[in-house]
Order: C-alpha cells, then structure tokens, then sequence
C-alpha cells in the first residue's frame, strides 16, 4: 500500500506553491468548510471499510472521527476520499485532502522530500507473504522461483525484491497498481503468494470467500510504522492530529475511555486531570478548547477500544494485540504517548 516516490516528488514540487498557500490556515478552512476532508484507501477491512449504506469503519478511520470531535464536538462531520495509492500524496499535497489516514509507511523520502509531515504512528506492521495451505509451503524461504501478486511502483515491491536478493532467491513479480485487481489474480491462481503488510494481508484474507484456506506465513520482512499524515508547513495542524492521536494512546494507559471519561473528569491523578484538560492549556495552544480529549474519548473512544473493535482479536481480522508492538509500552508493546505537560 505504499508508492514509489520518484513520480511524487515531481508532483509535489510542482504543487509546491498551493501548499504553501494554503500552510498554517488548515484548522481555519476545516472550520469554515464545517467538515473534516479525510484521506482513507480503497475500502480495506478494519482499516477503512465501507458499509453498504455508505458509512465508513476502521482504525484509521477511527483517526479521523477523533480529529472531527476535537474540532466539532462530532466525529461525523467527516468526508471521505477513497482514492488509489497512486494520488494520495498529491491530493494531500494539492489541498483536496486535510489529512491522510490510510496505512502509508514513514519514510525519509516521504518525511523530507514530498512536503509531508507524519503525526505519529498509529499501527506498528512489516511486510508478510500470503499463501494458499493447499501449497503446502510454510515459510518465505520456500518461495523461490516463485510467481508474486504486489502493488507496482511501491516499497512493498522494492523490499519483495530485497528479500530475495539478500536470500539469493528467484521470484517473479505479478504487477498491478490496484489492490483489487491483485487479490483477485491471487485468488484466481494467477500468482503463487501475494505480498503487502500483514495487518493488510489479514485484512484482505478476512474478506476471502473461505480465509481458511490461505494462511501469512511467519516472516516479517520489513518494518512499516504506519500513521496519519498531513502536509508540511503547517505546523499547528500537525499538531492537532499528533495530539489526538497521542491522547487517544495516553487514555488508554492512564484506564479513561469511552464509558468513563465523564467520571474520570473528577479524578484526583494530575496526568488525567491535563489530559482531560482539567488543568493545564494543552488545547489552547492548538486552537482547540482545553477539554479537547474529552469530545475525542466521549465520541470514538482510547487506543485500546479502537484497536478491539476494528482489527483485534475478536474481530474477522484477528489481529492479536497482547505483547505485539501495538501493545502498550508497559505490557510488552513499544507503543506509548509523548507526555501530555
């Protein structure tokens, strides 16, 4: 889910100027427009799925649900853009989109050189292998002289082509720019393994017709820390999404979520108290009101909620979260919040 960048930094060189214009005034529009522009993917389970009646669901969705209640007191004041990974850049880079949250890797190259900014990481993932049981085949070392079904033009390919050359490995790649397309050549034979994420192979396998018969095999081949992004230059708005983000992760650790947070406001523990903005002027100093992780927590809930309901261990996906890198840093993860001070 991840493109190259050498088309990108040529179009965003070139829309340059419309970002710069547009820098430091992102809160302003948003507020003046009454609704949150939110970048997502081609509907993807549990990251940024589509319901039939038009509603969207997801982790990353769920990003941007919390920036809309902190700036709205109402997570629905979103529109959505689900475009191919093809545009994202641009369309954040040219003003279409406020945000993106949509499983895209931090980079050097994306982080220096295309105008963006990462907030932060909302799911720590790395690259994996799909393959049908029926192959009999149990780690990535058994794929060489394979056929492998990944997305052209992106780092997803470039590290497929890492690991077997660091392996001394043959493989060839079955290309295409659309996930759909892909999964469908897969499921049809056309490729003997599909490689992407694992979160997003986990994903896509959950909405096979029979998830069963494929299993991800055990290699992780890549690390891919996965965030919501904005467009660099405006500093206040990055700020604003990073917060959110954070806080939704500090709840988590400090116990305050959806079903509690009014009470939690009486709480004597000072951490709490800033983080709900009983003391301190955290919200203030982004242009949002203090209590800002209060509409946040009330609407969309902590870390931990977010995670159960959309990708965790109980859900279609199954992603286990216990001791993984998601977990909290004080259960085995390395995920945790900057201090809220």
């Amino acid at each position: 889910m991840r493109i190259g960048v050498s088309l990108l930094i040529a179009a965003t060189t070139m829309l340059g100027v419309a970002g710069a214009a547009s820098a430091q005034q992102t809160l302003q529009q948003v507020r003046d427009r009454g609704s949150l522009n939110c970048q997502v993917g081609l509907p993807t389970p549990g990251f940024y799925a589509l319901a039939a009646n038009g509603t969207w669901s997801g982790m990353d969705v769920d990003v941007c649900r919390g920036v809309a209640a902190a700036i709205f007191n109402d997570p629905g004041k979103v529109q959505y853009q689900s475009v191919t990974s093809a545009v994202r850049f641009t369309s954040l880079a040219n003003g279409e989109s406020d945000m993106l949250s949509r499983t895209t890797t931090w980079t050097a190259v994306r982080d220096g050189q295309l105008g963006l900014e990462f907030a932060g990481v909302n799911f720590y993932d790395g690259q994996g292998f799909v393959v049908p049981r029926a192959s009999n085949i149990t780690s990535a070392r058994e794929l060489d002289g394979a056929t492998i079904c990944v997305l052209t033009g992106t780092t997803t390919e470039l590290n497929l082509a890492d690991y077997f050359r660091a392996n001394n490995m043959r493989f060839t790649a079955v290309t295409n720019e659309n996930v759909n397309v892909l999964v469908e050549t897969y499921l049809g034979g056309g490729c003997d393994a599909y490689t992407n994420d694992k979160s997003g192979l986990a994903a896509r396998r959950s909405a096979f017709p029979t998830p069963n018969d494929h299993m991800i095999l055990p290699e992780t081949i890549s690390k891919e820390p996965l965030g919501p992004v904005v467009r660099h230059g405006d500093n206040n708005w990055g700020d604003i999404v990073r917060w959110v983000l954070m806080g939704m992760i500090e709840a988590e650790e400090m116990g305050v979520t959806s079903a509690n947070v009014t009470q939690m406001l009486q709480s004597p523990n000072p951490g709490i108290k800033r983080l709900l903005g009983v003391e301190g002027n955290v919200g203030q100093g982004m242009g949002l009101p203090n209590d800002f992780m209060v509409r946040v927590l009330r609407h969309v809930g902590n870390y931990g909620e977010i995670y159960e309901r959309n990708v965790g261990a109980n859900t279609p996906i199954g992603i286990p979260r216990e001791r993984s890198l998601n977990a909290l840093w004080n259960n085995g993860g390395i995920l945790y919040a900057m201090p809220f001070r």
